[in-house]
């Protein structure tokens, strides 16, 4: 009897015995193809042996140093190679062990900054419906996941959404995609208006929404008018490239594409690629002399911050993202990999788009392609893809409630950076083989 607590009591998991390449193995010897990277984190795939001996060589000086008694060098040199590759204005770096914590201190340093600069009043902060930005509870409450949200919601702070940028589900007939973008970010407006034009202290957005919608950018220019929106009225935006940042859409940091700059980024899953547990929070210097200039102490922190082991482990994995051409390569690979899911199921009667940037790709499942009719929720179709596809060997990353947290499905990509093109080819066959039995 197993004495683990996994994510789902009922579930029965095969063991893992090992990775190679773009490979995970069973205790079986069963293979399969990791097409999501675990949850987009394994981007340079299994037993990449520049990141283990990084780690090795680290474990060999020092494991473990508490920040409140030491700096170390991996870092450092972490945070500089970090900064040198950051939006403009981006100057700071605080190192965490994942995503959830460095959505929390991007919120909790946000709010602390507007009180350091007198503006103590401003206490609102505003995301998206159908986003996901962590599991501890004040990223939990920021984030507009319905289903996740529901048990906890007497216990997390008051939050406010509007709609997300979401082409294909919130385009007008007749409306263009500038006009459908300006439309969506003018709801910031309106909703810090509506809240009182100096109580906002920030915006949250993930520049391509990952689990929760299933790889869905936003149209050009609308993060152009939401940073417009935030600059009018002083509020902090905030960009949350946990999942999508890292050279998953083809940029070291997912909001390249979109011409702008956060005030605070969070990115974690990639910045290790699944090699130790590391996440990191950015900020401008702006609000890092804010802090530096007035109480100097920015109250928030965890043991494992800034862990020499897990950065030396994420300096490798991010020299090989940006000297080694990875993330470059990740752009390159995407756009063959959308090609033949279009190739292969641009027409499927029950596909209804295909859409993503780099190897960060997600198809949506509909009962009827002409009126994007979803399936009911009873039948629970992603869950019955990800039994399907496990079966055949990909390891894929469905989720249910694309819409509004209870209706549609859909299925996420992303596949290692190191992927060939024949690894496109078995992708889509697997997945072919698998939908036909499914639907």
């Amino acid at each position: 009897m197993s004495h683990v607590f996994p994510r789902h009591t009922k579930a029965n998991l095969p063991t893992i015995a090992r990775g190679e390449g773009v490979y995970l193995y069973d205790q079986t010897g069963k293979q399969y193809f990791d097409g999501s990277g675990g949850a987009a984190v394994s981007c340079l795939g299994h037993g990449d042996v520049d990141v283990t001996n990084a780690i090795k060589a680290q474990l060999d000086q020092v494991a473990f140093a508490h920040t409140s008694f030491f700096t170390s060098d991996p870092a450092e040199q972490l945070s500089d190679k970090l900064i040198a590759h950051a939006p403009e204005g981006i100057d700071r770096v605080y190192l965490v062990s994942g995503g959830s914590e460095a959505m929390e201190a991007a919120l909790k340093l946000a709010r602390q900054y507007f009180v350091e600069i007198g503006q103590p009043q401003r206490r609102h902060v505003i995301a998206r419906r159908q986003s996901y930005h962590g599991n501890t509870l004040f990223a939990l409450a920021t984030g507009g996941n319905a289903w996740r949200r529901a048990p906890f919601a007497p216990l997390m702070v008051e939050t406010s959404h509007i709609s997300p940028c979401f082409e294909y589900r919130g385009k007008l007939a007749g409306e263009t995609t500038l006009e459908y973008g300006l439309r969506m970010a003018d709801e910031l407006e309106a909703e810090i208006q509506r809240l009182g034009e100096d109580s906002v202290f920030a915006f949250v957005a993930e520049p391509v929404v990952g689990a929760t919608a299933g790889a869905v950018p936003a149209v050009e220019g609308y993060f152009k008018r939401v940073r417009d929106i935030c600059d009018r009225y002083g509020v902090l935006l905030i960009l949350d490239e946990v999942m999508c940042g890292m050279g998953r859409t083809g940029h070291l940091f997912a909001c390249e594409e979109d011409g702008i700059s956060p005030d605070i980024i969070a990115i974690a899953k990639g910045l290790g690629a699944g090699y130790q547990p590391i996440g990191a929070m950015l900020c401008s210097a702006k609000i890092y002399a804010a802090i530096e200039d007035g109480s100097g102490f920015f109250q928030h922190g965890h043991t494992y911050v800034g862990h020499p082991t897990a950065c030396a482990a994420a300096l490798a994995v991010l020299s090989k993202l940006t000297d080694g051409g990875l993330a470059k390569r990740s752009a390159e690979m995407g756009e063959k990999l959308q090609d033949a899911l279009q190739q292969a199921f641009g027409q499927h009667p029950n596909i209804g788009d295909i859409r993503g940037r780099g190897l960060f790709r997600g198809i949506e499942f509909v009962q009827n392609r002409e009126t994007k009719e979803p399936f009911s929720p009873d039948r629970a179709l992603h869950k019955a893809l990800k039994k399907a596809t496990f079966e055949d060997g990909l390891a894929c990353y469905p989720m249910g409630g694309t819409i509004d947290g209870q209706n549609g499905d859909h299925i996420l990509l992303a596949p290692p950076f190191i992927m060939e093109d024949h690894h496109v080819d078995e992708i889509v066959s697997k997945l072919a083989t698998a939908i036909d039995r499914t639907l």
